[in-house]
């Protein structure tokens, strides 16, 4: 009936697909919105909290390391521990949206959002 379409069936096929993987990404984006991962430095004296997309929510700093002398070491930990979160929220992310391509049987590798 329709053999004269030709690719045309296939088309359809790939735009559906095109809509539910635009519909699975940003439900994927929400997600990371609400994901929260923990970095830390000075084992554990600071602590820094971000979501998966890389915003910083929260700092947690044991009170034992403020002495006034050291506050070079106290900002490096600081920024070891913000910079320790920002690293785990790129990672998550990436674990995320691998598995959301591989769920769309894309390849691992690949680059989304486009």
């Amino acid at each position: 009936m329709f053999k004269g379409l030709g690719g045309l069936g296939d088309m359809a096929g790939m735009m559906k697909k095109a809509q539910e993987m635009q519909t699975q990404m940003a439900e994927m984006q929400d997600k990371l919105e609400t994901m929260t991962v923990v970095g830390e430095s000075g084992a554990g004296l600071v602590k820094a909290t971000a979501t998966a997309k890389g915003v910083l929510t929260g700092l947690d700093i044991d009170p034992t390391i403020f002495n006034p002398t050291e506050k070079e070491v106290v900002e490096d930990l600081i920024l070891a521990a913000i910079k320790d979160a920002q690293a785990k929220a790129a990672d998550r992310s990436q674990r995320e949206m691998a598995e959301l391509t591989e769920g769309l049987g894309l390849p691992k590798d690949m680059n989304l959002p486009f």
